[in-house]
Parts: structure tokens; C-alpha cells; sequence
């Protein structure tokens, strides 16, 4: 486990190498960095555009292109970065379309009114009556506001009349649910549109009205140091001080997603004469974004990936101020990741490594659910709050640091670009495979094919199984030799509890080195000669073994083959294995062969051989 560990964090460590090397290129190519300043008198009409559309603000009516330049200016600082993704993202949704089709009340209700956390959209189709927006127009809607995190879902009243004629909905419209309080996983509210016009434009003006109008807006100076200064349940808040009519609807959506974690605040600075109490509570220019925590001030943007949009503030907000399934779900990443590894780092035949893979996630997924178990159980407890209070201090401190903006922006590069990710993985278990190979020196039947492979795996599974077995050299019964064993076996069977054995025994059985057969010419050299031309690989040296031990080349506990000088120990039955391997199967209580289940602390009888003649006695 814990070289997987460390393969996993030399494969982070490999990403954020190749990310500063990317910016290197960029930087070489066009002479920009992502966190470069853009003048917004550079850019055309229809570039402003797309940063409006991106942050989330209204820009009907403005005809001009200076009146959209003084809106972006007012709403952020603008970054390469922010420009870059603004125009990738306006390419990549084009023809998209992902809008939810609900089936009648019960489907309704799940997914919009018992979600506490978001914001719907949906087109009520009345009974006989045509849509509200056309599909063209529906399709420009559900594109505009996905890009926000807002869900968007059509209702035909023909698949539910009844719940119709509930709700009051005899004519086509909109509808559009936001979460009523503050608190988190509180009530929902259903607005219905009520406009006549029914542009994409206005309607989402519509929208961003009644989101933004769950943000407190401070407009005068006092109610702002009343408020900086008040000591308030809600440690962590959020301003936006900008000379703007209504925060941008990235800003608003985000309100609702961090309800009862963050408060968002936005101070309307547009009638402010007297700057002084700005600079009092350390704002300097505006617009700012503005993170208060009871550590200090932390001002976003001036950091590597902190732009002015939705899922870079999303990223930062989470980092700063996680929850429980956020740590949950970024520990289900890290141990799956780790999983994976096992796929290069197991030797041998293609099927072995998948079933060893398979195993690995299942045991690690297993280990991880129980393991959160305890931890939201010891959450829940009132005594632990100082203790969790100080977990988030400690965790604000660590990501407002320079380090922690720059995983934050590789996470953000990564995740758009999920190719990289997978192809950068595969080559780095592509080399860790390599190096496996060479470190274990390739005296193994590592090629072995995976027919013979799954022979010998279901040899295993059939004796792990059936009690008793036959045994390698005479079909003969194993509860023939002793019948002791059988009374044994029925006063502690597998299901009941297991007598105390001691475990001094262990250091009493037989140990050797694993090792080849020598060269009849002497040469020291000719086991890699030997595997480089194509010839035959060396039989291991069975003279070196106990009499008795059965002859193997393969440990059923961890189904790896025996490398050249490794520790072999045999058990009283003739079963060989790692020493490893078998001492710590049997110091864990497991006092019996892996194999055939004989007691390992039990001699047992040796057998007569069959050209031999019993003694009459």
C-alpha cells in the first residue's frame, strides 16, 4: 500500500511538473501567462460579449461597445485565463442540449422541490397547448443558464393532468424553483414567469433578479462597518464591492450552493463619494472580491487561477471552506487512484492482473466506507466542534497559500482536459511496470499465459474450498492420516471460534533461499544469456529443499512467483510459500495450511510409498 502511496504522489508530483512546463510553452510562444492582465479596449464587441455572458450579467440595451467595456471593467479584473476559457466554453456548447423530461408528480418533486441546494428552470407544457419558448429558443436557454449550474427540465401536463390543475397551471409557462431560507437544506419557493417578453435576455434578467435578491446588498457605508464588524454564527463571508446594479449570476448561483458554509454579501459602491471606510476595512480599489475569515482578509484574483468565474471561485470556495462529502468524494478519487496502480505494478499473465486489480478496489473501496463511518458518527457530537473549528482554521490557513492556488489551477486545467489526465496516468503505469520488471530481475514465469494462469488460480479455489483434498502424489484421503484431524475440525470448525495456539512454532519450520539450478559450464552469466536468446529458462535447484516440500515455483497467498534468493518456508504438510507471506497468514491467528488446511503446528504422518511393503505389525 504504501509504495502505491508513493507512486501516487510522484504521479501528482510528475502533473504539476508538466503544467509549469505547459505555462514554460505558452509563455515561449505568445509571451502571456495565464494570470496576465487583458486590457478589455483590446478586445472586439462580440469578445465582451462572451465575458458578459460568462459572469453572468445582462448587457441589453447597451449598444455601444464602451458601455460593455465599463460593464466587464466594473464586474473584475479580466486574465488571460478567464478569456481562454470564456471562448473555449462558448465552443464546446454549441449543439449541446441537456434538459431534463419529467414523467409526473413523484419525479417532480424529487428532483426539484426536495432539492435544497439548487436552482431549476422548467417549461410547463399545458394540456393542449404549444410551449412557451420553441425548441430554438428553449435550446439557447437550457445553454445560457447550464453554464451556471442552473438544472433546466420540461413538465408535460399531458403525462400528469391532474398535478397540473394542483398547481394552478392551465396555460404554458416557466417556472423556476430557488430555496426559500437561508439555511441549508431549507425550503423551496416556485416562481412562475410572469413577463410578457419572452426573449432568452428577459427571461434570464428574470432569473438573476430573484437569485440576486437572496444576496444581502449593503448600499450605505455605515450598515458596512456594522456588518464587517459583527461577530456572527457565520465566520466566513463573501463580499463583492462593485459599482454594479445587482451582483453577476455567477456570484448569485454560488450564494446558494455554499448556503449555511459561506454568507455572501455585495456592497453597492456606485453613490460612494467618500472612499474612507473602504480603506478602513482594507479594501483598496474596487470591483474586489473580498474572502473575510476570522484568520484575516484574503482578496481573490491575485493568485494563479483565481478568475472571475463560476468554477474558479467554486474550486477556491470548496478549498477554503470544504464539506463532508466534498473530503469524501476527493478520498474516493485518491483511493481508487491507488487502486489502479496495482494494474502495473502485478507481474505476470493479463487475466492476473485484473483479478489482483479487482480485488485491490474492492478491498480498498470496502475499507474506505467503513473507515468514514466512525468519522461522521464522531462529527455529529457536540464535543468535537473546537476540534472541527480548528481543522477548518488550519485548512484556511494552508490554501491561501501561493502552493495551494497553483494545485487549485492544475485541478482546474486537468479536469477540462480528461485525455491528458488518462494518457499521463497510463504512461506513468507504463513505467512503473517497466521498472517492476527490472527490479525483480525476470527469473520468474512471469509470461506465463493466461490459460495456464487461470488453471492454476482455479487449482487454488478448489482446494481453498473442499475439505478434504487429494493429495499431489496419491489420491489419498487427508483425514486418513490422522483421525484426530477430523475430531479437531468438528470442535473448531472455520464458523466457531478458534482455540488459542501459540506461535513459537513458527521459528522452528523449515526456511531456505529460493534458487536456481547452477550452470553445468560454470558461467555466472548464463541465466540472463540464457533468457535474452530465447532459450529455456533454469529449473530452480531442488536439491536445496527439505525433504518432504513439495516442489513450487508460485506462493498461493500472494500469487506472485518466487524471485532467485528469496525467503521460502515450508509447512508440515509439504507446502511451500514467501516466508513473508506465510508468517504473517499464520501469526494472524490462521494455524493451518492456505492449501489443504492441515494444521501448520501439526507433524504430519509420513505416508508408506506404494512400492514399498507395509509391516505386518
Amino acid at each position: 500500500m504504501w509504495w502505491k502511496l508513493f507512486f501516487l504522489l510522484l504521479y501528482f508530483l510528475m502533473l504539476f511538473i508538466l503544467a509549469r512546463f505547459f505555462e514554460a510553452v505558452v509563455w515561449y510562444e505568445t509571451g502571456i501567462f495565464a494570470t496576465q492582465l487583458v486590457d478589455p479596449v483590446t478586445l472586439s464587441f462580440r469578445r465582451l460579449k462572451t465575458i458578459l455572458e460568462c459572469r453572468g450579467l445582462g448587457y441589453s440595451g447597451l449598444a455601444e461597445k464602451r458601455d460593455v467595456r465599463e460593464l466587464v471593467e466594473n464586474s473584475g479584473e479580466l486574465m488571460q485565463g478567464e478569456l481562454y476559457s470564456a471562448i473555449k466554453n462558448e465552443e464546446q456548447q454549441t449543439g449541446s442540449d441537456s434538459s431534463t423530461s419529467f414523467s409526473g408528480e413523484m419525479h417532480f418533486y424529487e428532483l426539484v422541490e426536495d432539492t435544497k441546494d439548487g436552482i431549476w428552470l422548467v417549461q410547463v407544457i399545458a394540456q393542449d397547448r404549444n410551449p412557451l419558448l420553441s425548441t430554438a429558443n428553449w435550446g439557447k436557454m437550457v445553454q445560457k443558464v447550464s453554464q451556471f449550474g442552473i438544472r433546466t427540465g420540461t413538465f408535460n401536463c399531458s403525462s400528469d393532468s391532474r398535478y397540473c390543475h394542483k398547481r394552478g397551471w392551465i396555460k404554458s409557462t416557466l417556472i423556476m424553483s430557488v430555496p426559500q431560507t437561508y439555511a441549508s437544506k431549507g425550503k423551496v419557493m416556485l416562481k412562475e414567469y410572469d413577463g410578457r417578453r419572452i426573449e432568452t435576455e428577459h427571461i434570464f434578467k428574470w432569473m438573476t433578479a430573484h437569485v440576486a435578491s437572496r444576496i444581502k446588498t449593503i448600499r450605505v457605508s455605515q450598515r458596512l462597518l456594522d456588518d464587517w464588524y459583527q461577530m456572527e454564527k457565520q465566520p466566513v463571508k463573501m463580499f463583492l464591492f462593485a459599482r454594479l446594479l445587482q451582483p453577476p449570476a455567477f456570484f448569485s448561483t454560488l450564494s446558494i450552493k455554499f448556503t449555511g458554509r459561506i454568507e455572501f454579501i455585495f456592497v453597492d459602491v456606485r453613490d460612494w463619494e467618500n472612499t474612507s471606510v473602504l480603506e478602513e476595512i482594507g479594501v483598496q480599489q474596487t470591483p474586489s472580491y473580498i474572502l473575510k475569515t476570522p484568520e484575516g482578509i484574503y482578496r481573490y484574483g491575485n493568485s494563479t487561477g483565481e478568475f472571475i468565474s463560476l468554477h474558479a471561485m467554486d474550486s477556491f470556495l470548496r478549498s477554503v471552506q470544504p464539506e463532508v462529502n466534498d473530503l469524501f468524494i476527493l478520498s474516493l478519487v485518491m483511493v481508487n487512484l491507488m487502486a489502479w496502480m496495482d494494474l502495473f505494478i502485478t507481474q505476470g499473465a493479463t487475466i492476473k492482473r485484473f483479478v489482483v486489480l479487482i480485488s485491490t478496489l474492492g478491498t480498498y473501496n470496502s475499507l474506505l466506507i467503513i473507515s468514514w463511518l466512525p468519522i461522521l458518527g464522531f462529527l455529529q457530537l457536540p464535543y468535537l466542534d473546537s476540534f472541527y473549528e480548528y481543522s477548518l482554521k488550519l485548512l484556511r490557513y494552508a490554501d491561501t497559500t501561493t502552493i495551494a492556488s497553483w494545485v487549485r489551477s492544475d485541478w482546474t486545467f486537468y479536469s477540462s482536459h480528461p485525455a491528458l489526465f488518462l494518457s499521463t496516468y497510463l504512461a506513468h503505469g507504463l513505467l512503473i511496470d517497466y521498472f517492476e520488471k527490472k527490479r525483480r530481475c525476470s527469473n520468474e514465469d512471469q509470461n506465463a499465459n493466461n490459460l495456464e494462469w487461470l488453471s492454476s488460480l482455479w487449482d487454488w479455489y478448489t482446494s481453498y474450498l473442499v475439505h478434504p483434498i487429494a493429495s499431489f502424489q496419491n489420491f489419498e484421503s487427508d483425514w486418513d492420516d490422522d483421525p484426530n484431524f477430523l475430531l479437531e475440525r468438528l470442535a473448531f470448525p472455520d464458523l466457531w471460534l478458534h482455540p488459542l495456539v501459540p506461535t513459537d512454532y513458527i521459528k522452528n519450520l523449515p526456511t531456505w533461499k529460493f534458487r536456481l539450478s547452477p550452470d553445468p559450464n560454470g558461467d555466472p552469466e548464463a541465466h540472463h544469456s540464457s533468457t535474452s536468446d530465447g532459450n529455456p529458462e533454469p529449473d530452480p535447484d531442488w536439491s536445496r529443499w527439505p525433504c518432504g516440500m513439495l516442489h513450487c515455483t508460485e506462493c498461493v497467498v500472494c500469487l506472485e512467483n518466487f524471485d532467485t534468493d528469496c525467503l521460502v518456508m515450508g509447512l508440515p504438510c509439504g507446502h511451500v510459500f514467501h516466508q513473508q507471506c506465510i508468517v504473517v497468514w499464520l501469526a494472524g491467528g490462521r494455524h493451518c495450511c492456505p492449501v489443504c488446511r492441515w494444521p501448520s503446528n501439526k507433524k504430519r504422518p509420513v505416508r508408506p510409498r506404494a512400492t514399498e511393503p507395509l509391516d505386518p505389525e
